[in-house]
């Protein structure tokens, strides 16, 4: 008998975020995680632009494959991103769950589907991670930010430049600096 899933802290779904250093509406549903026994047909998804935990993805791809283009889907912290390994290349986005600002094992994941993966969709970082922490996700390849809580996302926006260069290589800046030429 398969062990039962342990359900997490959820990530929220804005009405806004920042994407590429904008703030903009969100279009897309992030689904919570369901628990066992729930109904978790594909026909019973809703429409539109959604983004699914992953467990739901992988037991219904193939139904949702004429969906691709407005089909995501999330990752918990827990969840590596050689679960979707090449098929990040397919998709239109992927949204990482950082449960708390400590964890960072959502850093890894994002870059390693960037760099790895060659995943060039939106790439977006949902639950608890905070404002000092946009230049590093950023650095790891993320290009889309849900904040939680009441928060100026104009304002936020800003820390996506608090630094103006970095000694080492990032998704963002592939060669290190003493490999620059100035």
């Amino acid at each position: 008998m398969p062990k039962p899933v342990k359900l997490g802290p959820q990530p929220g779904n804005p009405r806004e975020l920042i994407l590429n250093s904008e703030v903009c509406p969100n279009e897309w549903q992030l689904l919570p995680q369901q628990e066992e026994g729930e109904n978790n047909e594909a026909n019973a998804l809703p429409s539109g632009k959604i983004i699914l935990p992953l467990r739901q993805w992988q037991a219904h791809r193939e139904a949702l494959a004429e969906r691709s283009a407005e089909v995501g889907v999330w990752l918990d912290s827990d969840e590596g991103a050689e679960l979707i390994g090449r098929e990040a290349a397919n998709l239109p986005l992927i949204a990482i769950n950082f449960p708390a600002f400590a964890d960072g094992r959502g850093f890894t994941a994002g870059r390693m589907l960037r760099e790895r993966f060659g995943f060039k969709g939106e790439l977006r970082a949902v639950g608890g991670f905070m404002r000092d922490q946009l230049t590093y996700l950023q650095r790891c390849g993320f290009n889309a930010y849900a904040f939680e809580g009441d928060q100026s996302l104009t304002s936020l926006k800003e820390s996506l430049h608090d630094f103006g260069d970095s000694y080492q290589s990032g998704v963002d800046q592939p060669l290190p600096m003493f490999r620059r030429r100035f």
